[in-house]
């Protein structure tokens, strides 16, 4: 049975850029229905990022979901390099005047999806399958679904395709109509999730002989930390006890450190990548976040930079819906791509300053350590690195 529903913008994916975009569409009275293809459950325990720019932080609290997150939310002044076995850190809020939160993705969208649903009683379409975009190009696009057994077509305005980069949203444009920017570094991040204390009060980046590693934390009891590895490796190679001694020696230094350990939740090889989709719009069809870019995660960008797209893309409905303003949203693209270029290239750098590239090329490692000893050591160096790290705009 045909199930036709009207909204002024249909959402594709409850992430937190179409949780947010909904949140301040909601906040402007323009009406938005959100598909998801996920449990509600799934995506609440979904964990990814977790580093956040004080712009983020700022977008949060104005949309009235950032109490929870204040309250339980790390904040950070700093962050720390490491390599030679020493120890240095990257001054942010003095450098800046800002700081970043560690508050995980997972914690943000269960704040929204509880404003959402529980506070607001709107609903959220979980589960759904077999989606399909129509008529993007016309002034009455159409989303097209399944769900419990019944067909669904949602009529609307506009239609943000917040679905990630295997959603069906990007794959809706013409494929002559996009140009396609991508990268893949050679290797990946082994990533775990474990039960222990944070070890430092900050984020820690080291560049070690054996490879790249990272810690950082999403609680005062539970942690993230990152082991590069090969791009074609197996989780299964990796026992726990693997895991922290290559923790352990990554993190080592001269002075001594030990790295707290625990219990390992859950953990995952994610390949390292750079992708930008050129334009982020067809039609009436605009794409934000993971949907039209992925950064290579060193720089912490990735969830930045989809609220960013949101902020952007809300200005923009905004002004077509009410005032019939176009303009705005025929900019998107064109807003939006100069900083995620930016974003792209900071992690890009980011990425080649502290990762292993090969087992045979000493000129290479080090000129990376006349890199890290030039950002340390270098007040113009460490602020251009910490202004990026905190956020740019």
């Amino acid at each position: 049975m045909k199930k036709v529903v009207k909204t002024q913008v249909g959402i594709i994916g409850s992430g937190p850029a179409g949780l947010t975009l909904s949140r301040i569409l909601s906040l402007c009275g323009i009406d938005s229905i959100i598909i998801e293809n996920q449990s509600r459950e799934y995506i609440e325990q979904r964990v990814r990022a977790g580093v956040l720019e004080s712009g983020t932080v700022d977008l949060l609290n104005q949309i009235g979901v950032g109490g929870r997150m204040m309250k339980e939310g790390m904040v950070h002044h700093a962050v720390e390099l490491r390599y030679d076995k020493t120890s240095h850190m990257i001054d942010l809020t003095g450098l800046t005047g800002k700081e970043i939160m560690v508050y995980g993705q997972q914690e943000i969208v269960k704040d929204l999806v509880m404003a959402h649903v529980d506070k607001e009683k709107r609903p959220i379409y979980f589960q759904v399958s077999d989606v399909q975009l129509n008529d993007i190009e016309t002034d009455k696009p159409e989303i097209c679904y399944l769900h419990e057994g019944s067909e669904y077509h949602i009529q609307c305005d506009i239609i943000a395709g917040c679905d990630g980069f295997h959603g069906v949203s990007r794959q809706s444009i013409p494929t002559n109509k996009l140009s396609i920017y991508e990268h893949a570094f050679p290797f990946a991040w082994l990533g775990i999730l474990a039960e222990a204390t944070p070890s430092t009060d900050n984020v820690i980046y080291a560049n070690h002989e054996k490879g790249f590693a990272l810690h950082s934390m999403r609680s005062p009891s539970l942690v993230r930390n990152y082991v590069q590895c090969n791009v074609e490796d197996n989780v299964n190679n990796w026992s726990d006890d693997r895991i922290w001694s290559e923790l352990q020696d990554r993190m080592e230094l001269e002075e001594g450190f030990t790295l707290n350990e625990g219990t390992i939740l859950e953990k995952g090889i994610t390949p390292m990548r750079g992708f930008i989709a050129d334009p982020m719009q067809f039609g009436n069809l605009f794409l934000a976040g993971d949907s039209a870019h992925i950064v290579p995660p060193t720089g912490a960008k990735g969830l930045n930079l989809a609220l960013r797209d949101v902020r952007i893309l809300s200005s923009a409905i905004e002004e077509k819906i009410k005032k019939n303003n176009r303009s705005y949203l025929d900019s998107y693209t064109k807003d939006c791509l100069p900083h995620v270029w930016h974003a792209q290239y900071f992690s890009w750098s980011m990425t080649h300053m502290l990762h292993k590239f090969s087992d045979n090329d000493p000129y290479q490692a080090q000129l990376q350590l006349s890199q890290l000893r030039h950002v340390t050591t270098s007040l113009h160096a460490s602020t251009a690195l910490a202004e990026n790290y905190v956020g740019l705009f």
